[in-house]
């Protein structure tokens, strides 16, 4: 890969997708989605999949790869991302990643080397029946011990994911931080990042949830629930989901759901700094106003057109 490749990170709700067509349409680009969600079928709405428009006025690639009971990781991600990024270079075009999940960006533009371990299902149930027992804590703490770089990455509060990395470390001990290593070159990326106050991120979140929920994002829950597609699957555990499918199933009022909805989200939103750092030096941040978004543009057009160089 070559160092032709623009990343535009940020918060959930701060006008990411929005700018990355933008200038994906001035760049003559390309858009990679680093989204964990967005590779879900049947999952639109609830993970702010590109709109029709968005996607006629530019190519998005890594959205709609599984079902929701499929598999997906890192490791897939790595793999399909860099093999479409040498597809949009080889074709004379500039790849543009965009994403809100922070690790996918990390590991593409750092280079992580990330093993491709199937699932252990005997290994996981036995984890999972741990956390049963003794509480999600000490399965933490065990990671902890083993491996810390990949429990510096994760929250104690999400089980799901500190059982997928005791399985990595537990099948592949040799690899470290999420079963990944520094073997490859990182890429020499312009990464354009957006950002607000905190007042107004909060108001961004709040106004899109409530979009969201006008647009049917109810019946898109519902309509996974009728194709048995159950709550407990990673997939659900994206944000709203599993909310959702409370308010349909035990009668939570929508009221409420969209407030946890939201609160969540919020939360989410913040986490999201811990990956995309304001005094990172590698980020060039603009606030996601009117004229931050012009001011982001024209420096990410110049910031690329400079690193492509002569053709």
């Amino acid at each position: 890969m070559s160092n032709r490749l623009l990343a535009i990170v940020g918060p959930t709700a701060i006008g990411k997708s929005a700018l990355a067509v933008k200038v994906a349409s001035l760049l003559d680009g390309e858009i990679v989605s680093a989204d964990s969600r967005q590779v879900y079928r049947y999952m639109d709405i609830g993970t702010a999949k590109p709109s029709a428009e968005e996607r006629d006025r530019a190519v998005h690639h890594m959205l709609d790869l599984v079902d929701p009971d499929e598999e997906y990781s890192l490791a897939l991600f790595l793999r399909r991302a860099r093999a479409v990024i040498g597809e949009i270079e080889a074709r004379g075009r500039v790849p543009v990643v965009v994403g809100g999940t922070g690790q996918y960006v990390r590991a593409l533009l750092e280079g992580w080397n990330v093993p491709e371990v199937p699932p252990d299902t005997a290994m996981r149930a036995e984890l999972e029946a741990r956390v049963e027992s003794e509480g999600a804590a000490a399965l933490y703490d065990e990671l902890a011990t083993v491996d810390p770089e990949a429990a510096a990455r994760l929250d104690v509060r999400n089980p799901r994911r500190v059982i997928r990395a005791l399985e990595l470390h537990r099948r592949s001990p040799e690899a470290s931080g999420h079963g990944a290593s520094r073997e490859r070159r990182p890429i020499d990326a312009v990464v354009v990042g957006l950002t607000a106050e905190r007042a107004e991120l909060y108001r961004r979140v709040d106004e899109r949830v409530e979009s969201m929920l006008r647009a049917g994002w109810v019946g898109e829950v519902e309509g996974l629930v009728r194709r048995g597609y159950g709550i407990d699957l990673p997939s659900m555990s994206s944000l709203g989901y599993r909310e959702i499918a409370r308010h349909l199933s035990q009668g939570v009022p929508l009221e409420d759901t969209a407030e946890e909805i939201k609160r969540r989200t919020r939360r989410f939103a913040r986490k999201q700094y811990a990956w995309f750092r304001l005094d990172d030096e590698r980020i060039r941040w603009f606030e996601s106003m009117p004229d931050g978004l012009v001011a982001a543009a024209a420096y990410a057009v110049e910031a690329v057109g400079t690193a492509r160089g002569p053709d």
